[in-house]
């Protein structure tokens, strides 16, 4: 072949690729400056794929369906109100971007889910970003869909209603791929609320006057990464569900639970902080006490470099609860730290790092940063008690307090229970957790610990 002829031939392709490139929809996509004087549905069904759509400042009033491939921007001055009923947009094809847009005033009809902003057509590729959302119905909903972004939006429900009558904050279900990120929910039932989804990241969210924070539901290998809970009634509440990660939360002023546990299987729970989980005194009934970690029902996770602090109970483990790996946590200032509901005997360590327990009492005289013996929070009269908890009242006995002596002179007697047989006489956690980042949170338990055990980081 001459080399006269291989340019030739380079030349043509070059050019064909370059004539296809000119002759895509993309290449003739334009931007299209909307005001409230013009018919927005019009504009969208008739905007071409690729098209940029801007939203001058003013009230775009309706229910809004976006057909096309194409962004629509409001630089935070547009506002949809959909008057009160239906969805406020409603996205029906793959490459949206909605942008800077308040959206307003859409339906409450739980059972129709009306939402904010509304997507169930196994769409991909959609960006949610920057908008501000207020309403009684659901916020965002996803459904069918992967590879979409959910970044830096606001969602504000509707408090005057009662919890069970809002939708969730962010819905995800039937999803893959899906980031969720730097988002503020408040005032919705549920935060974040995830069903039947696989491979979806949680990070760097704010949730706060919710029922839960997060919810899980029938989803696994799922990440749960460096967000914030506080003013719920459970900061997470992860059911039905299996390996997920979740590390470096944080759960603040919790109700009822600051992680809620319930038939979770081979997941890891490591590098959270729980603080301040009690029962209000006007919703208090006998066996109703905040638990900063409830797991129920759930086996083979791996639980450890937690901070658990001020809870009625700190950790409380039930229902077959069995073949959990509990090491490196720190259980400070909880009145109860640990409620066991099984009958065999559970080792909270792992290759000689155990927990750290405020109430342990026991001595280091070889200087190794753990205790000469073992701490066993729980013996036979604090389970006689959870079985009749009227029982409380004969605690400070002469009887009871003989039957301790015994138990402890007689250790035959004393019934299968938790056991750290390496408890650490330091937590490996600041026990102060005023103002300090949460991307610090890990750095300071690795520095802790290197500490406790003499490694070098």
């Amino acid at each position: 072949m001459k080399p006269y002829s291989l340019l030739a031939r380079l030349l043509c392709y070059s050019s064909g690729l370059l004539l296809l490139a000119l002759l895509s929809p993309l290449a003739f996509a334009a931007i299209i400056d909307v005001t409230p004087a013009d018919k927005l549905q019009t504009i969208l069904d008739t905007a071409k794929d690729g098209d940029e759509l801007i939203l001058a400042k003013g009230i775009y009033r309706g229910n809004f369906v976006v057909p096309r491939s194409i962004s629509i921007k409001g630089n935070g001055e547009a506002i949809i109100d959909a008057n009160g009923k239906g969805h406020g947009l409603l996205l029906t094809n793959s490459h949206i971007t909605v942008d800077g847009l308040t959206i307003q005033n859409w339906g409450q009809d739980l059972t129709a889910q009306d939402s904010g902003i509304y997507s169930d057509k196994q769409a991909s590729h959609i960006v949610l970003s920057n908008n501000h959302l207020q309403g009684s119905g659901f916020g965002i909903w996803l459904q069918k869909g992967q590879h979409i972004k959910v970044l830096g939006n606001t969602v504000i429900g509707n408090e005057a209603l009662r919890s069970s009558d809002r939708g969730n904050g962010i819905q995800l279900s039937i999803v893959q791929n899906v980031l969720v990120k730097g988002n503020d929910v408040s005032g919705t039932r549920d935060g974040i609320y995830i069903i039947s989804s696989q491979h979806n990241v949680i990070e760097n969210n704010k949730m706060h006057n919710l029922r839960y924070g997060v919810h899980y539901m029938y989803s696994h290998s799922n990440k749960v990464m460096n967000n914030r809970a506080y003013a719920t009634r459970a900061g997470y509440a992860l059911m039905s569900s299996r390996l997920l990660t979740v590390t470096g939360n944080q759960s603040d002023n919790s109700e009822d639970y600051g992680f809620l546990l319930n038939f979770i299987t081979s997941s890891t729970i490591s590098h959270n902080r729980i603080t301040n989980v009690w029962t209000k005194p006007e919703n208090k009934v006998l066996g109703r006490d905040g638990k900063g970690l409830f797991v129920y029902n759930s086996a083979y996770n791996t639980l450890s470099h937690n901070l658990v602090q001020t809870a009625e109970i700190g950790i409380h483990l039930t229902a077959g609860s069995e073949n959990t790996k509990v090491y490196a946590n720190s259980f400070i200032n909880n009145p109860l730290q640990v409620k066991y509901v099984a009958n065999r005997e559970e080792e909270w360590s792992l290759d000689g790092l155990g927990n750290y327990w405020s109430n342990y009492l026991g001595w280091d005289l070889n200087n190794d940063a753990r205790g000469d013996t073992p701490f066993e929070p729980n013996d036979g009269i604090d389970k006689l008690v959870w079985q009749y908890p009227e029982a409380k009242i004969l605690l400070d006995s002469p009887a009871i307090l003989m039957l301790r002596w015994v138990q402890d002179q007689f250790p035959v007697l004393k019934p299968a229970g938790v056991k750290d047989s390496f408890p650490l006489m330091q937590p490996l956690v600041s026990a102060s957790i005023e103002a300090q980042p949460l991307t610090t949170f890990a750095t300071e338990q690795a520095s802790l610990l290197a500490t406790a055990t003499g490694d070098p980081l």
